[in-house]
């Protein structure tokens, strides 16, 4: 695509695309559509249901489980194999359901281009589907209308365009079709362009199109996107870590214990095989593959409910462990809005929440009659700064239908860029004509002879015009947008209206301040942020006094805080070396370009943060794309935008993404907890049975550790992912990259507690032997087995209460908060009992009945492990980790 054609004249351009001012033809139109193809963006490649399916077969500890499976097959372990066989698939399952839905979901969204446009072709005005426009089609445009591609403007009349998608800035850019002398404008800069899915809020145009599909600013932007590569989430690089270091252990823990009882004649080699491959199931927590999806789907429900919606089930934990959010501030810090905030009448300045401009005043009359705004089925239409005119009145429920039922337009002088002021000429019911005026301060300071204050004219004086440029001084130093109001009585209607004829000696009647606000809710979101460990960015293509002022007003950085702020332009002057040495002096950016953003995201991730971008527009794609996670706009977000990132909020409510970090890390702590539980009782069963090994004692069948794992690591695991998160999950500073499953003294936790369970275990069957309740050698030693195959099902059980909290106690009104935990618990218990008490269910598991004393010795060894791990938390709580 030529990228100049800003700098050609409407002729130049006009013989480029070999069009005239009539349209293409007919033919030309087919041709050029066969030759150029369809209007559209190259649409994101979809795996199907197959693909997806296969790629949850990825992990290494998945594919350790598989030849488990088949392994078991060979040997005649039909049900063994079958249970592993089980977990696996429903984990894929699982894997596949959210992915499906989840961009079925995003289908739903994505509504953001015009399905119509008028064109001319062979001299008539025709409407055609978007995604039928072609090169050198001359498009005809109007308030209301989104542009459909990018093209150079050939005639307009007052013509404004809304690009915040595009550059990040709220207020719009006037456009005209002049040839522009500047070398290499940036986009915001290329008054004579229009470009792809921005909006017209005003005036009308015509444009020839210069560019369609990829080929637009859009495309280009579309096409950084794909060449970005995807970053692993600190979750997949977690359970990729895991998986590995345990497989290893695994397979070289079952390689001793078979060289072992092989060597010294326990078993036969095949005996031992079969035990060694038990070992591993034993020692492979299979369940946690399902339980982090089981766990993250949960999340992204959760979530959905408070309208963020999950593409991808990784970044519900991802969000938990973030350090950075970098945020576009239109439309996401902001309302992308303009709206009345200082009203300056009387000479007095007031703020309108504590001032209410009366509809009689001659102030409102010139707010709402010099005004082009429309009304229409989805709102107001016009231009953002008069239909904020326009909002004021309606937010304070005023009729206006009482205003322009007594007046009549006559004649207006429109707006322009050289004399920034625009007229109405209007009728009373009682027959007088006046002016109303409204403009930039300075233009229509100068053209004022008279000031109204409090219902009196008067000659204005050197005092009254210092006090009013004071005043908007003042409101534009906090980026406030001013506009000021005048009038006057019109003798004669002139025959033509004129800037000469009307707008002269002018009565000033006031001042107001506009802004785009910021969300309400957002100023507490940006505190609760940083009370978590967060620090929240501003990266917009706005103005620096505007973005300064918005982040102060946010908490973002301090007031007068210059230092804070930086530009694209002077990013420009840093290499990426500069960047990544001072990138954390800096909490706003302004005017930059998406190269910026992608720039920015990455210095930050050179120190190792996890950084979060959050953002609506087009130019925020590629770094939605480049950052750990992006966070797309469901209502005000492109379709560009909205499929680069990990999470659509379907509110478009900033705070929301401090609700899906606190739901983040929730998230992990619970699949921290069901790590601990699930390694700490895969710990626990390895130690046992090698101990038991080496000590040539009799040892677990492979029967009773599938049962022990089959019941006992599912469901109490799986309620362990659906805990409440803990009260203080907020207060503490991000776990950070580095950060993993086994940190924050999980770790340890889980060596001393499998220890302490395999040691339990096997004291309750040494004292199942130095105090048998039978006789002869064979039933003591059957006793002893069946009590410690108890006790070690039963230690997991009650273990279970303990990782319901990793620091702090159980014994609070929350420990039996969670009633899936506890039906999980008490279920599990009685498959556990039922291999004792259901007949025929002993000679499978190779059990014996037990008596009170035997069991009321399982029950206290539980109780034992409970206590235990209960007083460590305290010495933990008083020394490690005091703050709990």
């Amino acid at each position: 695509m030529n990228a100049n054609y800003y700098q050609d004249t409407t002729q130049e351009v006009l013989k480029k695309f070999e069009v005239t001012p009539d349209g293409l033809t007919k033919k030309q139109a087919e041709d050029r559509l066969q030759k150029n193809g369809k209007n559209e963006l190259a649409g994101e490649k979809r795996t199907t249901i197959l693909q997806k399916f296969i790629n949850q077969f990825k992990d290494l500890m998945i594919v350790i489980l598989l030849i488990a499976t088949v392994i078991s097959l060979l040997i005649g372990e039909v049900s063994d194999a079958l249970i592993i066989f089980l977990v696996v698939v429903l984990n894929a399952a699982f894997g596949v359901f959210q992915e499906s839905k989840a961009e079925n979901a995003i289908d739903a969204l994505q509504e953001m281009t015009t399905p119509y446009t008028r064109v001319r072709r062979d001299g008539q005005v025709q409407q055609i589907q978007s995604n039928e426009v072609t090169l050198g089609d001359i498009i005809l445009l109007e308030a209301g209308d989104v542009v459909p591609a990018d093209a150079r403007i050939i005639e307009t009349h007052n013509l404004k365009i809304e690009e915040s998608a595009l550059t990040g800035e709220s207020v719009p850019t006037e456009k005209h079709s002049d040839v522009l002398e500047t070398e290499k404008p940036g986009i915001g800069d290329q008054d004579n362009m229009a470009f792809m899915n921005t909006n017209v809020t005003y005036g009308t145009a015509e444009a020839i199109v210069t560019g369609i599909g990829m080929e637009t600013q859009v495309g280009q932007i579309a096409d950084m996107i794909s060449g970005v590569e995807q970053t692993t989430t600190p979750l997949q690089k977690n359970i990729d870590h895991l998986s590995k270091t345990l497989s290893i252990l695994i397979l070289v823990i079952a390689a001793v214990i078979f060289i072992f009882g092989t060597v010294t004649g326990r078993e036969t080699p095949f005996d031992m095989l079969l035990t060694a491959i038990s070992l591993a199931v034993a020692a492979i927590p299979e369940g946690l593959p399902a339980i982090v999806t089981i766990t993250l789907a949960l999340g992204t429900q959760t979530m959905s409910k408070e309208n963020a919606l999950v593409r991808k089930l990784p970044a519900v934990e991802t969000l938990g462990t973030t350090e950075i959010i970098a945020s576009d501030k239109t439309g996401t810090l902001t309302q992308n809005k303009m709206t009345v905030e200082q009203v300056f009448t009387n000479q007095k300045l007031m703020r309108v929440s504590d001032f209410s401009l009366p509809l009689s005043s001659r102030m409102a009359s010139i707010m709402i009659l010099a005004n082009d705004s429309q009304q229409s089925k989805d709102g107001l239409i016009g231009d953002p700064t008069e239909t904020a005119l326009i909002q004021y009145f309606i937010d304070k429920n005023d009729d206006l239908k009482e205003v322009m039922d007594n007046y009549e337009r006559l004649d207006s002088v429109p707006f322009d860029s050289d004399r920034k002021l625009m007229s109405a000429i209007v009728k009373n019911n009682d027959n007088e004509v006046y002016c109303l005026t409204k403009g930039a301060v300075d233009v229509l300071l100068d053209r004022t002879t008279q000031i109204n204050v409090d219902g009196k004219v008067r000659k204005i004086t050197d005092e009254d015009r210092q006090k009013i440029n004071d005043t908007n001084s003042n409101l534009a130093h906090r980026a406030l947008r001013v506009l000021a109001y005048a009038y006057k009585p019109v003798e004669k209607v002139a025959d033509q209206a004129t800037s000469q004829a009307y707008e002269n000696d002018l009565i000033f009647v006031g001042l107001t301040g506009m802004i785009d606000p910021e969300r309400s809710e957002v100023k507490e979101a940006v505190n609760e942020a940083k009370s978590a460990g967060i620090r929240p960015l501003m990266i917009t293509g706005d103005h620096k006094e505007t973005a300064q002022a918005i982040a102060t007003r946010l908490g973002i950085i301090k007031k007068d805080d210059d230092q804070g702020v930086i530009t694209g332009s002077q990013l420009d002057e840093m290499s990426d070396e500069q960047l990544q040495n001072n990138v954390d002096q800096y909490s706003v950016y302004a005017r930059v370009s998406p190269e910026h953003k992608v720039r920015i995201v990455k210095a930050w991730q050179s120190h190792e943060k996890i950084v979060a971008m959050t953002g609506d527009g087009v130019n925020d794609a590629p770094a939605l794309k480049t950052a750990d996670i992006g966070v797309g706009m469901g209502i005000t977000g492109t379709e560009v935008s909205k499929g680069a990132a990990d999470i659509v909020l379907a509110d478009d409510n900033f705070a929301t993404i401090i609700t899906a970090v606190r739901e983040g890390r929730k998230v992990f702590a619970n699949i921290q907890k069901a790590v601990q539980y699930l390694l700490s009782a895969n710990l626990g069963e390895v130690l046992t049975l090698s101990l038991m090994t080496f000590a040539n004692w009799d040892i677990f069948l492979p029967v009773h550790i599938l049962w022990i794992n089959l019941v006992t690591d599912t469901f109490p695991a799986i309620a362990l992912g659906v805990e409440v998160g803990e009260p203080d999950a907020m207060k503490h500073k991000p776990r950070g990259q580095k950060s993993t499953f086994l940190s924050n003294g999980v770790g340890s936790s889980i060596i001393y507690q499998g220890i302490l369970e395999s040691f339990l275990t096997l004291g309750v069957y040494l004292l199942a032997i130095l105090y048998p309740e039978h006789s002869g050698s064979d039933m003591i030693h059957a006793d002893a087995l069946t009590m410690s195959f108890i006790t070690l099902g039963m230690l997991q059980l009650g273990h279970a209460f303990n990782c319901k909290s990793i620091h702090r106690s159980i014994f609070s009104k929350e420990t039996f908060k969670n009633k899936f935990f506890n039906w999980a618990i008490l279920g599990s218990a009685l498959l556990l009992a039922a291999t004792i008490f259901i007949p025929g269910f002993n000679d499978i598991f190779h059990v014996t009945l037990l008596n009170a004393a035997q069991w009321s010795m399982i029950l206290g060894a539980v109780v034992l492990m409970i206590v235990i791990v209960e007083i460590v938390k305290l010495v933990q709580r008083k020394t490690v980790y005091k703050n709990l």
